[in-house]
């Protein structure tokens, strides 16, 4: 029955999306036959709105499907504890797991949610939100956080979707309550084989250089493609 709510809850984001946005939707790299297929973890990189499920406007309703019944979201504690943004968040997929911003056992939680053999999880692995200024809430600079390479870890096969987002803040920025309609959301996507790259990083700098090299690259591809 959840499942059904969250897919009719984002087939509505996705229609009402589209009659009052633009989308510019390009890919990236080695582009397969069918690059939505077998989507395992869905990472969205420069992390700039709570209006980010506009994104779900660019996306096929199969995989809005399956985000509906088999998607494992974190999303920050005191984000689903606020009255209206956090029933929001909980009908985008069947599993919103709320966690803190300890390495502590509601992330243990996500990650063993995440490596269900049909689970999709779907993460911003910068962790907070981008400010006008280019930095974060507490005015550092944004960084990939070190959590993404565990899903890429206990995640075994299937594809990673990645999304370089031109950013949302001529929509709606932080602070700011209503978005300004009639403006094109902007991203790029690429598609890899979660074996393939997994195997590739390990090779290149074994088990202790691992997290270390996937924020690495993602850093990389997110300064490439996001601007």
């Amino acid at each position: 029955m959840r499942s059904h709510i969250s897919y009719a809850f984002l087939r509505s984001v996705k229609l009402v999306s589209r009659l009052f946005f633009g989308y510019e939707i390009r890919w990236v790299g080695d582009v397969p036959d069918d690059p939505w297929a077998d989507a395992r973890i869905i990472t969205i990189l420069n992390h700039t709105s709570l209006y980010e499920p506009l994104f779900a406007g660019g996306a096929p309703d199969r995989l809005l499907k399956r985000i509906a019944g088999h998607g494992v979201v974190p999303v920050a504690d005191k984000t689903v504890q606020r009255p209206l943004v956090g029933r929001f968040f909980r009908l985008v997929a069947e599993d919103v797991v709320p966690i803190t911003r300890e390495r502590d056992d509601t992330w243990e939680r996500f990650i063993t949610q995440a490596s269900q053999p049909d689970s999709v999880a779907v993460i911003f692995p910068e962790g907070r939100m981008k400010r006008k200024t280019g930095l974060d809430l507490a005015g550092n600079p944004m960084t990939i956080r070190g959590g993404i390479a565990d899903i890429i870890r206990a995640v075994p096969d299937g594809r990673m979707l990645l999304c370089y987002s031109r950013g949302l803040h001529h929509i709606q920025a932080p602070g700011e309550l209503l978005p300004r309609p009639f403006r094109t959301v902007k991203a790029r996507l690429e598609t890899v084989d979660l074996l393939r790259y997994r195997e590739k990083l390990l090779e290149s700098t074994g088990e202790e250089g691992f997290k270390r090299a996937v924020v690495e690259d993602l850093s990389r591809r997110r300064d490439l493609y996001c601007y």
